[in-house]
């Protein structure tokens, strides 16, 4: 169904392509999981694919060429003012306006004198167009997708600008899979879905007759929908396909790493044994010579001082031949250090008969009770719109109590990630927001924002330019500045790549301090959470896990 032949593409001003010689294949029934580190160019290929850019060189060939595709973007693009209905259904209106044609010119029918061929061919058409936008027009699927997608709740005459950041995102899938696509592009799609939602949506990848391209960062939900993995490079700007999910790619990459690593180190004791034996026989023929006046012995030396030189162009050869192993390459990735922290007492943060929400008559969790202690990480898990955010602007006291209360322990300081970005000023820049929150000078701030992935001028550009996983990093950024003792995250790995991920999980295991984290990334879970809450219809109830990987 896609066929992407020799992409490449170079953004202006750019010294090097984004994308190089990108080629491969989705077929009917396939999902292909899109991964690489963000910048690798994955969104890039997307829109080009999608037609709302064009490559430099190479081609994107789709059959059949008028194949419908389904295209969810990351972030909701759709004018705050506009209805959910007209989101969900954007046909709705054309069918509206094709019924009002039917009425008008049936009546106008009923009471034609002169003009009845033209009329009559006039009203065929509207009927067939009224036909046509009947059978796009599904209402009752469109409410299905919703509710499966946890929005079943949501009225169809709400603003979108009323919905929350996750409630945007799963809007923007419904209404991709309500338009009954043949073709997926997905950037993203797991963003903000919880458990449920998450299962459901393998479940119809699964069974879709047609092709998907899944740009996504949870590791299980590749696992299991991909069939094959495309994996951009941003060092070369290439992509290589692995066959199976992600499991399968990692376990191929840490395998060849391996591989490469004990053929440079044996490589490198070749090369040591070669300039010994140079340094050896030259060494040998100048003793030789300086030894004697003898012409004889002198003629001896310089032989031995040619088989010297010799040795050394064939050691300049081999460290220039192809076959040469080059050392592997230390990727440039997310350095999370969370630093040390003041202690705090035994009990860190306790619920105390706690109801929470907007509406006294109407909680959205009621009489909830417990205790995170000292260094333990909590994940709260549940539906979306049961409360799990609310909890969490409750405990750092960004919401008042409908009942009960929240008490906090000793000395905590609380470092509040939140799910919206909203923590972050859109006018500022990476810089200035360092500054602030830790009083750097600039060039400590420069050096400590390095840590995080901003390198160079990235660092002035402003937050509202930021691609939602720099925006992510930047946030990761300000609660080391401020040094938190304990950690509120309101779905903290979205919008990170794989490696970052991976070494966000490896900082919370060295973390000292508590974790309470709203998270669905199933491996995320289970490799984090000493206990789970969860929250779902008006309860909170709590889990206790064994046997982590980081404790």
């Amino acid at each position: 169904m896609l066929t992407v032949s020799s992409v490449s593409k170079r953004f202006p001003g750019a010294e090097t392509p984004i994308l190089k010689d990108i080629s491969f294949t989705v077929n009917a029934g396939e999902r292909v999981g899109l991964i690489g580190p963000n910048g690798a160019g994955k969104t890039t290929l997307m829109h080009i694919i999608a037609g709302l850019d064009s490559p430099d060189a190479g081609s994107v060939r789709l059959s059949p060429p008028d194949v419908r595709i389904g295209f969810l973007a990351q972030g909701l693009d759709a004018a705050p003012e506009m209805p959910v209905r007209a989101m969900l259904f954007p046909q709705e209106a054309a069918l509206h306006a094709a019924e009002a044609d039917v009425e008008r010119l049936a009546a106008a029918l009923a009471h034609a004198n002169g003009d009845y061929p033209a009329l009559a061919a006039e009203y065929a058409d509207a009927l067939d167009r009224l036909t046509r936008l009947d059978g796009e027009v599904d209402l009752a699927r469109g409410e299905q997708l919703l509710a499966s997608l946890g929005l079943g709740d949501v009225p169809l005459d709400w603003p979108v600008s009323a919905l929350s950041g996750g409630q945007k995102t799963r809007l923007g899938l419904a209404a991709v899979l309500a338009a009954d696509p043949q073709f997926l592009l997905l950037d993203e799609p797991t963003n903000h879905l919880d458990v449920t939602a998450l299962e459901w949506l393998e479940d119809w990848l699964l069974d879709f007759e047609g092709g998907a391209l899944i740009v996504s960062h949870d590791r299980t939900f590749l696992d299991e929908v991909a069939d094959r993995i495309v994996a951009l490079d941003e060092r070369t700007a290439t992509a290589r396909t692995f066959e199976g999910g992600y499991s399968g790619y990692a376990a191929t990459i840490r395998s060849e790493l391996d591989k490469q690593w004990a053929q440079w180190r044996d490589q490198q004791v070749e090369i040591a044994r070669m300039k010994a034996d140079v340094q050896f026989t030259m060494a040998k023929a100048i003793r030789r010579e300086n030894a004697t006046k003898n012409d004889f012995q002198r003629r001896l030396a310089k032989k031995v001082a040619k088989r010297a030189k010799a040795k050394e162009t064939r050691l300049n050869r081999y460290l220039e031949s192809a076959e040469r192993v080059d050392k592997p390459a230390p990727t440039w990735g997310l350095k999370l250090d969370l630093g040390d922290l003041p202690t705090t007492g035994q009990d860190v943060i306790s619920l105390e008969a706690l109801s929470i929400g907007y509406d006294p008559a109407r909680p959205l969790v009621r009489e909830a009770k417990g205790v995170v202690r000292t260094g333990e990480r909590v994940a709260v898990l549940g539906p979306n719109g049961h409360g799990k955010s609310t909890l969490l602007k409750t405990i750092i006291g960004d919401l008042p109590p409908l009942a009960g209360r929240v008490r906090r322990g000793a000395s905590v300081k609380i470092g509040y990630l939140a799910q919206e970005q909203e923590i972050l000023d859109m006018d500022s820049d990476a810089l200035q927001t360092i500054q602030a929150a830790s009083g750097l000078n600039h060039t400590d701030a420069r050096s400590f924002l390095h840590y995080f992935l901003f390198a160079g001028d990235d660092v002035f550009r402003p937050i509202r330019d930021l691609s939602f996983g720099e925006r992510s990093r930047l946030m990761l950024a300000l609660l080391v500045a401020r040094g938190a003792n304990v950690l509120v995250l309101d779905e903290p790995i979205n919008h990170l790549d794989v490696p970052s991920r991976e070494r966000f999980e490896a900082a919370l295991g060295a973390f000292q301090g508590s974790v309470i984290a709203v998270v669905h990334d199933r491996y995320f879970v289970d490799r984090f959470a000493h206990t789970v809450w969860r929250v779902e219809d008006g309860q909170l109830v709590e889990e206790i896990r064994q046997n982590l990987a980081l404790h």
